[in-house]
């Protein structure tokens, strides 16, 4: 199994939920997007404790597992193609979230995340786990 982590995924990691970290053990390929390493970075500058968060963060994508991935042209493509469809549903959810959605669409990952929203988007292979 290929994992692609949502910003909460990478967080409730962080925090040693036991739930998230059994998807992350069992996934051949763990990937972390441009998006959600910005989501991530910004809650650790806005913080009080960026350094030692810093620190997990680096040994965390220093995993041989782990992979970072970058949006591309055909992450463009789906991402055009999500959002088009969620509008024509009445189903907006965050622009972030859409990109995230089409990386994990690209990279024929499981999208790991607590948002439920997720669910709108018919192409994506979802993992849901309990929100805290």
């Amino acid at each position: 199994m290929r994992l692609l982590l949502d910003t909460n995924a990478y967080s409730a990691l962080a925090e040693a939920r036991p739930d998230v970290g059994q998807h992350i053990r069992e996934a051949e390929e763990v990937m972390i997007s441009t998006v959600v390493l910005g989501e991530v970075l910004f809650g650790f500058h806005n913080g009080s404790r960026y350094e030692q968060n810093r620190r997990v963060l680096d040994k965390f994508l220093r995993e041989p597992k782990v992979r970072i991935v970058t949006l591309t042209l055909t992450t463009a493509e789906r991402f055009g193609e999500i959002f088009a469809n969620l509008r024509k549903r009445g189903k907006p959810i965050p622009t972030n979230d859409i990109w995230i959605a089409a990386q994990a669409i690209e990279n024929d990952a499981d999208l790991l995340s607590s948002d439920p929203h997720f669910k709108y988007i018919e192409s994506l292979s979802w993992l849901s786990f309990p929100a805290r």
